[in-house]
């Protein structure tokens, strides 16, 4: 039992700790700089939205709900990621950030992780306003009430990324969990946040689907598969 634990963990996290590892041992925290940017951004808003004065302001910069115009609302999308909510302990905001944006840094690159985060964050803004048209009587809809619920914090981007993450390195067990976990979420308390995860799965899952069809084309057109991209193999020396 033991040697089979083993093996599974060193087939499905093996890939992903090296490169983790490696990075952190040897650049230690330059290797995760934005990282620790969003999580010193984040301490920020949370220690000034909890103000009298801080209050207002964070809202009008980082606060997005469905009932606002959707410009407004695509402005404010990008710090809203980092405001975490008032009704839940900022600790797990900071934790998400710091551990599955920091794995993502490492594992995709800044600008990458970044992309793709907003994705999954501009996925689940878009959705609430389309499931409050759809209403509460279909499955994929939302009550009226929640154009009015405040949404912020990181959770759809940590979920996107997580999935990205896992597929990238072939943790197919540990993504399938993330996904599955979600869906629980869902049928257990259906409500914005759990159905916003959802739709942020869903934009990653479509980037997966993309890249790898452009990555078949290039293939079908004789180009040689880039370094790190599924088909890649590394060359053999002699």
């Amino acid at each position: 039992m033991s040697g089979g634990f083993k093996a599974f963990a060193r087939r499905e996290w093996g890939p992903l700790y090296g490169t983790v590892r490696t990075a952190l041992v040897t650049r230690r925290w330059r290797a995760v700089p934005m990282t620790l940017t969003a999580v010193c951004l984040t301490s920020v808003f949370q220690v000034v939205q909890n103000q009298d004065w801080g209050y207002q302001p964070v809202q009008d910069i980082g606060s997005v709900r469905a009932e606002d115009p959707l410009v407004l609302a695509l402005l404010r999308t990008p710090l809203s990621l980092f405001v975490p909510a008032l009704d839940l302990p900022v600790w797990g905001a900071l934790a998400q950030i710091l551990l599955v944006f920091g794995i993502a840094e490492i594992c995709l690159g800044r600008w990458r992780t970044l992309l793709l985060a907003y994705a999954a964050t501009f996925a689940g803004t878009l959705y609430a306003r389309v499931g409050i048209a759809l209403g509460p009587d279909n499955p994929l809809g939302l009550p009226a009430s929640d154009a009015q619920v405040v949404d912020t914090g990181p959770s759809a981007a940590v979920v996107g990324l997580a999935v990205y993450v896992c597929r990238r390195h072939r943790a197919w067990w540990t993504g399938s969990l993330v996904i599955v976990a979600m869906v629980v979420e869902v049928m257990i308390k259906n409500n914005l946040a759990g159905k916003e995860h959802l739709a942020a799965i869903a934009a990653v899952l479509l980037v997966v689907a993309v890249r790898e069809w452009r990555e078949r084309r290039r293939q079908d057109d004789g180009v040689e598969p880039r370094p790190g991209t599924r088909s890649w193999k590394p060359p053999i020396r002699s």
